[in-house]
C-alpha cells in the first residue's frame, strides 16, 4: 500500500509552552500567565499557548493516518530543542519531508520513520517535534494497511512481546495539585501525582513544603484509597532540591532529607524526579551518580528519577550506563521519531534502571494514544497521562486507548485459535493430517 501524500494543519496543543528558566529565575504569576520578559530565545512570553502541526498520511486506498507534531512544555531548557512553531514548520512536512516517503511502501514503518530521521535540511536534523509527529502518522498508516494495532506494528519493528495488561498510568496534577491528587486516589491511579514542584516557593525554604505536601499525599490515599489501594508516588521537583542543598549531594544533610521524604510518604513508596539541574549532561549524571549512591549507602529507600538532560536516545544510554538513576524519563517529543522512544524502553532491560514512558502536558490526543501503543508494546514501567494539566482527560485517553487495544489483541487471538481448531477438525474428517500433528 503506497503513500501518495503527506497533509500538514496547523493546531494547538494541550497545554501551553513556558520559558522554565524565566520561571526559575522567580518570575511571579498573574493569574494563569506570568509577568516579566522571557529570557529563552523564540519565547515571546513566558506563558505562551501550546501549538501542534496536524500531519496526514494519506494511502493509495484513501486511508488515513495520523500524528501530530508537538514538543515539550519547557522547550530550550536542559538541552532540548527550541520552541516549536507550527505554521513555521508546516512548510516543511509538505514539503521534503513529503518528497521523501511520497510512493513508499506504508506497511514498512520503521523504514519509513528511519528515512525521517536521516533527513537533513540544510545540514541540519529535523526539529524532534516534525520526526515525533510524522513517526506517529506513520505508525497509524502501517496499522491501517497491515489491518493490526499499532502496538502489534511496533513490537514487529522492535522484536518485542508486547504487555497483556494495561502499563500503570502516571497521573499528572499540574497546580491544582490537591484537588487532582484526590481525583487520582478516588480513580485509583497507580502512579501519582507529579505535583508540578518547580520553584523554590512551592518546595519551601527548607524543603518542608515537600514534606507536608507528601504527607498530606499519604493520609488522603489512606482516607479516600479503596481496599488494597498501594499507589506509588512519583514528584517532579525540577531541580529545586539540589538548589536548596547544594554538592555533595551524598552528604548528610541531603540524605536525611530524602530520608525525611520517605517517612513522609509511608506507608506508601515514593520517586523523586530531577533533584537537581546541573547544567550539562555530564554534570547531571555525576550528581545523580553521587546521590543516588549515597541513598543507598544509607539504606534510604527514595527511586530517582532522570528527566533533565536526558532527552535524546544517546542521554537516556548515557544515564543507564551510568547508573545515574533508578528510573529515566523517556520524553517522547524529545526523542523524535517514536520507535526511538520504544528503543529507549527496551534499552532499560536487564539493567538497574526502569523506563518510564513519559512526554508533557503540551501533546494532543492523537500523540498521547500513539505513545500507548509505545508504552504497550514495550512493557514499559510506567507511562504518562497525557496531554492536559486537568488529569481526567489525559488519564481517560491513555488507559483506554491501552485497554481497547488489548481487548482487540485478545478478540484477535482468540479467533486465530478458533480458525486452527476448525482447521484440524475439518482436516480430520477428511482424512487428512494438519500440519500441526
Amino acid at each position: 500500500m503506497e503513500i501518495e501524500a503527506i497533509d500538514a494543519t496547523t493546531g494547538y496543543a494541550g497545554f501551553f509552552a513556558d520559558d522554565q528558566r524565566a520561571i526559575k529565575r522567580g518570575a511571579k504569576r498573574d493569574g494563569f500567565v506570568y509577568e516579566g520578559e522571557p529570557v529563552t530565545d523564540g519565547f515571546e512570553a513566558i506563558r505562551q499557548a501550546g501549538e501542534a502541526l496536524l500531519v496526514d498520511v494519506e494511502l493509495a486506498d484513501g486511508t488515513v493516518g495520523r500524528g501530530d507534531c508537538a514538543a515539550v512544555q519547557y522547550s530550550g531548557a536542559g538541552g532540548r530543542d527550541p520552541l516549536f512553531r507550527a505554521e513555521e514548520y508546516a512548510p516543511v512536512v509538505t514539503g521534503p519531508v513529503a518528497d521523501a516517503l511520497r510512493g513508499r511502501d506504508a506497511r514498512r514503518f520503521l523504514e519509513n520513520a528511519e528515512a525521517i530521521e536521516r533527513l537533513r535540511i540544510d545540514g541540519e536534523k529535523l526539529h524532534t517535534a516534525i520526526r515525533y509527529g510524522v513517526s506517529q502518522a506513520l505508525l497509524s498508516a502501517a496499522a491501517r494497511a497491515e489491518g493490526t494495532t499499532r502496538t502489534d506494528v511496533l513490537a514487529d519493528a522492535l522484536e518485542t512481546e508486547p504487555a497483556s495488561d494495561p502499563i500503570p498510568v502516571f497521573g499528572q496534577s499540574g497546580d491544582d495539585r490537591y484537588a487532582n491528587a484526590e481525583k487520582m486516589i478516588v480513580k485509583g491511579v497507580p502512579v501519582l501525582p507529579h505535583g508540578l514542584i518547580n520553584s523554590a516557593e512551592k518546595l519551601g525554604p527548607d524543603g518542608g513544603g515537600l514534606l507536608e505536601y507528601v504527607a498530606w499525599l499519604a493520609e488522603r490515599a489512606l482516607e479516600l484509597g479503596s481496599e488494597g489501594y498501594e499507589p506509588r508516588f512519583h514528584v517532579d521537583v525540577y531541580g529545586t532540591i539540589g538548589d536548596l542543598f547544594g554538592r555533595p549531594y551524598d552528604r548528610a544533610e541531603v540524605v536525611d532529607y530524602f530520608y525525611a521524604i520517605e517517612e513522609a510518604a509511608a506507608p506508601f513508596s515514593i520517586q523523586i524526579e530531577g533533584p537537581m539541574d546541573a547544567g550539562s549532561r555530564e554534570a547531571q549524571i555525576e550528581a545523580m551518580v553521587e546521590l543516588r549512591d549515597g541513598l543507598r549507602d544509607a539504606g534510604v529507600d527514595v527511586p530517582i528519577v532522570a528527566d533533565e538532560w536526558c532527552n535524546t536516545l544517546a542521554d537516556v544510554q548515557a544515564f543507564v550506563d551510568a547508573g545515574a538513576a533508578d528510573l529515566v524519563q523517556v520524553k517522547t517529543p524529545d526523542l523524535g521519531g517514536i520507535h526511538r522512544s520504544g528503543r529507549a524502553v527496551r534499552y532499560c532491560e536487564g539493567t538497574n534502571t526502569e523506563a518510564y514512558l513519559g512526554g508533557t502536558c503540551n501533546e494532543t490526543a492523537t500523540s498521547a494514544r500513539a505513545c500507548a501503543h509505545v508504552a504497550l508494546a514495550t512493557d514499559a514501567a510506567q507511562t504518562l497521562a497525557k496531554p492536559g494539566m486537568g488529569f481526567d482527560e489525559g488519564y481517560m485517553l491513555v488507559e483506554n486507548e491501552m485497554r481497547r487495544t488489548i481487548a482487540r489483541r485478545e478478540r484477535a487471538a482468540e479467533r486465530t485459535s478458533t480458525d486452527a481448531e476448525t482447521g484440524a477438525e475439518s482436516d480430520s474428517e477428511s482424512g487428512e493430517v494438519s500440519a500441526d500433528d
